[in-house]
């Protein structure tokens, strides 16, 4: 039996010199490394281990930068989805360290980690960001049932660029995880593939792939 398998794909590394919470801010192109790692998704999604029949971009400039390459070697427009957005966080456009959390203005934004009660609901990202997938998966899964369409590894592949955020507690839920975590112990680094398989509409795995290990920072991107 042929599988579907969906890659979500975090966006390459933002140009952010002031280090602010850039979250749904426009104007956040990527950096030099960013494309650099654009650029290797494309080789990574081009290899014969794949058949990537659809791409998905979050609307926002570092999600279709970073999928840019891999569109223009398929010959194909990736799809705008609003549902793979990043999360909304009232600290967008401020810088996020201790000494601007410790301030009495912002404090009071933090009184509950677990909703989180400073942006989106975790439950609510997942929502819809399972509906992205499933809406993708079912445009895959006709061809999965054809003939000839399916990679060497008998998978049709489909490809959403999104946010850090978004991506891992989407996996946590399909992991039966807890949705609230700490930030810093997330597995979700830039140009990293987190790949969800399906078989007959069922999940079967999820495998993480840091395909740019060598280019990531030193010091963590925010609001990425």
């Amino acid at each position: 039996m042929s599988q579907v398998r969906i890659h979500l794909t975090r966006h390459g590394e933002v140009h952010n010199p002031e280090g602010l919470l850039y979250g749904r801010l426009p104007g956040y192109g990527l950096s030099a490394c960013g494309h650099e790692m654009a650029g290797r998704l494309a080789e990574h999604f081009t290899s014969p281990d794949f058949a990537v029949a659809a791409l998905v971009s979050s609307p926002l400039q570092r999600a279709q930068e970073t999928i840019a390459p891999l569109a223009a070697a398929l010959e194909m427009t990736p799809r705008i989805d609003e549902r793979v957005i990043e999360a909304a966080n009232s600290f967008e456009g401020m810088v996020v360290d201790r000494s601007h959390l410790s301030q009495p203005a912002n404090l009071v934004r933090l009184y509950n980690p677990l909703r989180p009660s400073w942006g989106e609901p975790y439950r609510q990202q997942v929502m819809r960001m399972r509906a992205a997938i499933a809406s993708l998966r079912r445009r895959l899964e006709p061809l999965a049932a054809g003939d000839g369409v399916a990679g060497g590894n008998g998978s049709v592949d489909g490809v959403i660029v999104s946010h850090q955020l978004p991506i891992w507690v989407t996996r946590r839920a399909a992991e039966g995880k807890r949705l609230w975590h700490d930030p810093r112990e997330r597995e979700c680094a830039l140009a990293s593939v987190t790949t969800f398989t399906y078989e007959a509409g069922e999940l079967t795995g999820i495998d993480y792939t840091d395909v740019c290990a060598d280019l990531q920072p030193v010091k963590a991107v925010p609001g990425a």
